[in-house]
């Protein structure tokens, strides 16, 4: 490991989940995650407020247990990254607060960051430099996105999206109708290995010839099936849940693995790298690697725990933007909940590097406050 790579603390907090992670280029040294999913669950969903305030009491303790997991002290960094949008608006201040109150105690450079730029990077830590351009499907709970990043710190294009609900919220919407409690991802993914996918056939939304090419939609498909559902219970029979979650699941994925693939071909790209938290989905990996190979695509996804939130895939990003002399962000830098994927990170008004704010930075912190 060359001493000489970027060493970066990532913080993650877009949602329900704080991440700390710490990463020497694309090395990944530590990565701590606090969950509050648990609290969200009695609610059926994600309570910003209640978001915001576990994130507040898990950031210090995240941050410490990080860096002594990756054996190294905060005045060793290089660099701090935060995610600084998309997301829910309070639990994005906290994290982007945090960050700002570390990088200027330490006199380092701070690197407000794209959240769903970093689902992308993160591959970088399993399976090495990303290609360049790399074609992305990412798919959570908030986020169905195709996106072609020629540069991942500087260029990343929007193909396509979901017009509606993004796939994770159709998997929690379902789970709901069908009693199975939240997050509704990871239980559907379980019983649909004991269903028959086609034992219903459920529509596949925008695929249609007239359709946009690599738009999502999966209001419908949601309708349908909670309506197919409802007509079972109706007529006084049992809802057969395995075979529903396992229609319902290749329904979704069979959209996105297609359209995915179809993005590939047309942009002449042969690798395809998918993201996010819908990216554990066992059935999206299995179909999208058996297309992938049929196209000769060559796939990357990277291990589950990287594709749910986590701070390893911020400071990844944030090693990257060091690594190439990507300008900082000043101390304005705020939480934007809307950020567009085009802005893969935030740079300063009049940041030239680590131009003089840093500079000045240095000397006010070496003398107080972290002496």
């Amino acid at each position: 490991m060359a001493a000489d790579e970027p060493l970066v603390l990532g913080i993650e907090t877009s949602c329900d989940e704080t991440g700390v992670g710490i990463v020497r280029g694309t090395t990944l040294l530590a990565d701590a995650i606090a969950s509050s999913v648990d609290t969200h669950a009695r609610f059926g969903g994600v309570v910003p407020e209640i978001a915001s305030r576990a994130h507040l009491e898990a950031m210090v303790p995240t941050i410490e247990r990080a860096l002594k997991e990756a054996g190294v002290s905060a005045r060793d960094l290089d660099g701090i990254a935060v995610t600084a949008g998309p997301g829910l608006a309070g639990a994005l201040l906290v994290g982007t607060s945090a960050a700002k109150a570390y990088a200027y105690a330490l006199g380092k450079p701070l690197y407000g960051v794209n959240h769903l730029a970093s689902h992308i990077c993160v591959d970088q830590l399993e399976h090495g430099p990303l290609p360049e351009p790399t074609m992305a499907l990412l798919v959570s709970g908030g986020h169905s996105s195709l996106l072609l990043a020629p540069d991942i710190t500087a260029d990343v294009r929007p193909m396509g999206a979901t017009i509606d609900d993004a796939a994770g919220e159709a998997f929690d919407k379902i789970a709901r109708v069908l009693d199975l409690g939240f997050p509704g991802g990871p239980v559907i993914d379980r019983l649909a290995k004991e269903g028959d996918p086609t034992a219903i056939h459920f529509p596949r939304g925008l695929s249609g010839a007239k359709d946009p090419a690599y738009d999502f939609s999966f209001s419908g498909l949601k309708t349908a099936v909670a309506r197919w559902i409802e007509a079972k219970r109706a007529a006084g029979e049992e809802v057969p849940v395995r075979d529903v979650a396992a229609s319902f699941q290749e329904a979704v994925v069979d959209v996105l693995t297609r359209k995915a693939v179809r993005a590939c071909k047309d942009e002449g790209v042969d690798h395809l790298m998918i993201g996010g938290g819908v990216a554990a989905n066992s059935r999206l990996r299995a179909l999208a690697q058996e297309r992938c190979e049929r196209a000769g695509i060559r796939l990357r996804v990277p291990r589950p725990k990287l594709c749910t939130d986590n701070g390893a895939m911020v400071a990844a990003l944030g090693a990257e933007m060091v690594a190439r002399n990507r300008p900082a962000s000043d101390w304005e830098l705020s939480a934007d909940s809307s950020l567009p994927v085009t802005d893969p990170h935030v740079p300063g008004a009049h940041s030239h590097g680590h131009g003089h704010d840093h500079d000045h930075v240095h000397e006010i912190s070496k003398e107080n406050l972290y002496s």
